[in-house]
């Protein structure tokens, strides 16, 4: 019986040792967090930069990952971006990543701040010359001032890594760009990993430096946490997506001519939301305010063939201002600007929406213009064939007047205003006082008679 005893206190103690050992190794076992840094460099991946790296301290990370694939961006979230991993408690790795990855303009200074710089073959780096705010290149003291930022800034960076200075340098004054094995060549970048495993491999055991301390890292069967942007962070990006900032643009401004032609109240807000949302993209983006402004003119030239008789001959001109303004929205300052742009199968595809949308509106508003005359018996005239309700002809609200909405006279329904400004209800009876194009200006009938049974008993 104490044999057996002391074999069950013998067996309990082996076990308590290694789950004490077991669990040892897991709170010890090296964590690695990485950071997909993709699209255009704005505010809003400066922000996930910071909240990443703070995420990755309070874990006790090993090392972040960043992987990158952008065209550049804002020079201002690049600078809070590279002090960011430059001051970084935790190792970081940079991976300018998947295979046809780019680290261009703000990226190439991004790509060089980690402590350890990888890049996957088939990627290209560089090209990082400044522009202006709206992609334009830069002139005169503006662009000596500029230029002369850039670089000394990435020179700090190259020198504060130990990378090659002068290829640093020559990214950003003469828009140089190289691709992973000429990098690597030119001591830009450390080397060439192509997939997440060879990178923590390759940084493994190698000696960093992470904010003032020198790590030695050591990644050998490092877990691995992926941390994606927050909703409203994701959201945010987005919306400086070229393609997505052009449509919202669009849909918006139609919201606005909708409401300008048939006052409804949603198609105005639900414009004016998305009009707000592309500005925001516009502000990350390399807008070209020629090509915005020829969209607007097209636009506005959508509505003025509403109002005169060209035949579709103004909504034609419209839809060639439209197509060319789509395609020089986004300027293309140089390597660093290149695929910023509208892709065409959008502006064929809102190009095709336009024209059909016009055709059903022209076709309607000349079938208006041109229907027959209303019949005198009931007071009725029209001058140049377009169509006019007489003065005095009895009404009734159909949709509330405030002052704006519509009643139904002559048979049908009318745009209509009221003719002091003053707010009429659903349903009350008023008489036409005036016409002006489409829209009746009304006023509330008098006691004498109802508007509504006069109309809906003719």
């Amino acid at each position: 019986m104490r044999r057996a005893m002391r074999l069950v206190a013998l067996l309990s103690a082996s076990l308590g040792m290694v789950l004490l050992s077991a669990g040892a190794a897991r709170a010890t076992a090296p964590r690695v967090v990485v950071l997909p840094l993709t699209g255009i460099v704005d505010q809003v991946m400066a922000s996930y930069v910071h909240d990443g790296i703070a995420h990755a301290t309070a874990e006790g990370a090993s090392a972040v990952v960043f992987e990158i694939d952008t065209p550049g961006g804002s020079l201002d979230a690049m600078r809070s971006i590279t002090q960011d991993i430059l001051g970084s408690p935790v190792p970081v790795i940079t991976w300018v990543a998947p295979q046809g990855a780019w680290a261009a303009s703000a990226g190439t200074f991004i790509t060089l701040a980690g402590a350890i710089a990888l890049m996957a073959p088939g990627t290209n780096i560089g090209a990082a010359s400044p522009v202006g705010s709206g992609g334009q290149t830069l002139t005169g003291t503006e662009a000596a001032k500029t230029m002369s930022f850039a670089i000394s800034s990435i020179t700090s960076i190259a020198e504060a890594r130990g990378r090659n200075v002068s290829w640093a340098v020559s990214a950003v004054r003469d828009a140089s760009s190289s691709s992973a094995t000429e990098a690597v060549a030119a001591h830009a970048v450390d080397g060439i990993a192509a997939t997440l495993p060879d990178v923590l491999a390759y940084a493994s055991g190698r000696q960093v430096t992470a904010g003032s301390r020198v790590v030695t890292l050591d990644l050998t069967g490092a877990s691995v946490e992926q941390m994606a942007m927050n909703p409203l962070q994701q959201i945010l990006h987005l919306l400086a997506d070229p393609n997505l900032a052009f449509v919202l643009f669009v849909l918006g401004a139609y919201g606005l001519i909708l409401e300008f032609v048939h006052p409804n109240l949603a198609s105005g807000t639900l414009g004016g939301i998305a009009l707000i949302l592309s500005f925001i993209g516009f502000g990350s983006l390399p807008l070209n305010i020629a090509g915005l402004l020829l969209i607007v003119l097209a636009l506005a030239l959508f509505v003025l063939d509403l109002t005169v008789t060209s035949h579709g001959l103004v909504t034609l001109v419209g839809l060639g201002c439209f197509i060319l303004g789509a395609g020089a929205l986004y300027t293309q300052p140089g390597p660093a600007g290149a695929g910023i742009g509208v892709a065409w199968p959008i502006i064929a595809a809102m190009s095709g929406l336009t024209a059909a949308f016009m055709l059903v509106v022209v076709a309607t508003a000349w079938r208006l213009r041109h229907r027959p005359r209303l019949p005198l018996g009931i007071g009725g005239s029209s001058a140049g064939g377009t169509t006019s309700i007489p003065v005095g002809m009895p009404a009734s609200v159909r949709r509330p007047l405030v002052p704006v909405g519509t009643v139904f006279a002559g048979g049908e329904e009318w745009s209509a205003r009221s003719a002091d400004g003053a707010a009429l209800d659903r349903g009350v009876a008023v008489r036409v006082v005036g016409q002006d194009g489409l829209m009746l200006v009304v006023e509330r009938a008098g006691p004498e008679g109802s508007a509504e049974q006069e109309v809906s008993g003719r």
